[in-house]
């Protein structure tokens, strides 16, 4: 017994080889024995480059973990108290703490204009829609922990249908609509936010930062019903962060068919974002929502004029994620 369990350790060298002994007793399939074992060939040769690039990024990765804990502890007593007074407030800000670290480590994330969003009362920010809005994300924690405030969003259906999600939308007050929930919402003095473009511009605008807002103008309805003056709200490079691949047609039939987003993202990428915040467009009781819903479009094109390189590069990009000066625009 003890010679048998020999020859089976020495047959079974390394944890594949074994795994291709069994399979090939299981199904007698040995023509298993040639391909599988040019795989633990390759396991062997590559397994030294692996640990080599490898296990230095488990360091990168606790290091990185420990500036966001030390984000969060330095924010320790205003949490405290955030908790001490609603719990909602205090999860809520100690999760738009660790979003603001990741935004700071990440893509070294700035707002310009932060002190045009009211420290009370109800706004409406209208903002470009990335392929993945990221960037809304980190300007949400900029709010909650410089503002003290929470922001009102509004969402596309297909969020409220993922498992999971419903406790994260309802503690950041996100909503779907409709209007008349939006226009109680800001006559209780709230902010509110919405992409006009939505999921239609996030998965077929481009580098170009084109603006799909169609005719769109119910979010203009919403600032006169509710007499809010709107924000408009541009990040620079977002569309370098994340990006759509190419074969837009399929896509496009399909999200028209079923509404979902079935198109593949790529990115991720430590890009510079920097998010501008417009001049308040006034609230004026003779004006109409089209005419209102065209200066919302041609401020938020103007951001874009003015503060994004088109077509955006990623290399650059990631450039300037390094070397950012704001007079360089």
């Amino acid at each position: 017994m003890a010679d048998e369990s020999y020859e089976e350790g020495q047959n079974c060298g390394t944890f594949l080889s074994c795994m291709i002994d069994v399979l090939e007793k299981w199904t007698g399939l040995e023509i298993l024995e040639g391909s599988l074992n040019y795989l633990d060939y390759l396991l062997w040769v590559f397994t030294p480059f692996i640990v080599v690039f490898i296990l230095p990024l488990f360091i990168v990765l606790f290091l990185y973990l420990s500036i966001l804990f030390l984000h969060v502890y330095k924010r320790k007593k205003e949490l405290k108290e955030a908790y001490s007074i609603n719990f909602w407030d205090g999860a809520r800000k100690t999760l738009a703490t660790l979003w603001d670290g990741h935004a700071t480590i990440w893509h070294g994330y700035e707002v310009h204009g932060l002190e045009k969003i009211p420290d009370e009362g109800p706004v409406l920010i209208v903002y470009y829609h990335g392929a993945i809005p990221v960037d809304y994300y980190y300007f949400l924690a900029k709010v909650i922990i410089q503002k003290g405030r929470p922001c009102h969003s509004v969402a596309d259906h297909f969020l409220f249908k993922l498992p999971g999600f419903k406790l994260l939308l309802e503690v950041f007050s996100v909503m779907h609509g409709p209007q008349e929930e939006c226009v109680k919402a800001l006559k209780n003095g709230h902010l509110l936010a919405i992409s006009p473009g939505g999921v239609r511009e996030a998965l077929f605008s481009d580098e170009t930062y084109g603006i799909f807002w169609s005719n769109r103008k119910g979010f203009a309805q919403v600032a006169i019903d509710a007499q809010v003056p709107i924000i408009p709200m541009f990040t620079r490079n977002i569309r370098e962060g994340f990006r759509i691949f190419g074969g837009f047609g399929i896509f496009k039939w399909l999200y028209e068919k079923f509404k979902w987003p079935f198109v593949p993202i790529y990115g991720g990428f430590p890009v510079k974002f920097c998010t501008y915040l417009g001049d308040p467009i006034p609230y004026e009781p003779n004006i109409t929502a089209a005419e209102l819903a065209e200066k919302a479009k041609q401020a938020v094109q103007g951001l874009i004029d003015q503060h994004q390189i088109i077509p955006g590069n990623i290399f650059r990009a990631l450039s300037e994620r390094v070397y950012w000066n704001q007079n360089d625009e």
